[in-house]
């Protein structure tokens, strides 16, 4: 499917907007094959809502607490799973936090990377997956798969735009818009129809939580010089 709509399963979206992820905790955490195209079922129906996710929580905190990190609360979890002889460790990455010096030089790439993005913008070839959504059956999109901490250094910046990939569409979608065509004229109506498709920003009727309490974005970050870049971040 990738190589017939190419491009077309490019959009470009306002990642502020881009609120809402597939939540399969309210269908009994039933997953859709990631091979499959078409997605039946009620996947669509249960959302989570990014905005009071960990991994925008992780990056707002780097981001008011730059200048000491050790006042974070994920630099207080590494420091608790250290102080009782567990460190954390990622194998796929070959990393152990198993001293102070590691718990802040790994959270250090974290906010390089925001301020690189900061300075540069969203720059897709930087992450090892692009940053995938699912059309739902009403032709809105959810974020799903990778791409998460990327998408919250987005949203707290308040870029303008960045560039997401279907990965995925609802069968009841493909079906409305395809009206019972096949082969190339079937692509040709999925590709036109792509390009209306917007976040979904409201909450699923199958939701497991429903969240009420006030959220306000802070104010978009003006792009720093690259100079500053230089002087203020190591990515290590």
């Amino acid at each position: 499917m990738e190589d017939e709509l190419g491009t077309a399963l490019v959009l470009q979206v306002d990642p502020r907007q881009l609120i809402r992820d597939r939540n399969a905790k309210g269908i009994g955490g039933k997953k859709n094959s990631s091979s499959v195209f078409i997605w039946d079922g009620d996947w669509d129906r249960s959302r989570g809502d990014l905005r009071f996710g960990s991994r925008y929580r992780f990056i707002s905190d780097l981001d008011v607490h730059r200048d000491d990190l050790t006042r974070t609360e994920r630099f207080r979890q590494y420091l608790s799973r250290l102080q009782s002889g567990r460190p954390w460790s990622s194998y796929r990455d070959g990393l152990v936090l198993d001293s102070e010096e590691k718990i802040l030089a790994y959270l250090r790439t974290y906010l390089g990377y925001l301020d690189h993005m900061a300075t540069h913008g969203f720059d897709a070839s930087l992450g090892k997956d692009a940053l995938g959504v699912a059309v739902t059956r009403d032709g809105t999109l959810l974020k799903i798969n990778r791409g998460l901490h990327r998408l919250a250094m987005a949203q707290r910046l308040g870029l303008p735009s960045i560039p997401v990939v279907v990965r995925a569409v609802h069968r009841q979608w493909w079906e409305r818009v395809v009206q019972g065509a096949r082969g190339e004229k079937a692509l040709v109506r999925v590709a036109a129809a792509l390009s209306a498709c917007v976040p979904e920003c409201e909450p699923g009727d199958l939701d497991p939580v429903r969240r009420e309490e006030p959220f306000s974005w802070p104010a978009p970050r003006q792009q720093r010089p690259a100079q500053w870049l230089s002087a203020n971040c190591a990515v290590s």
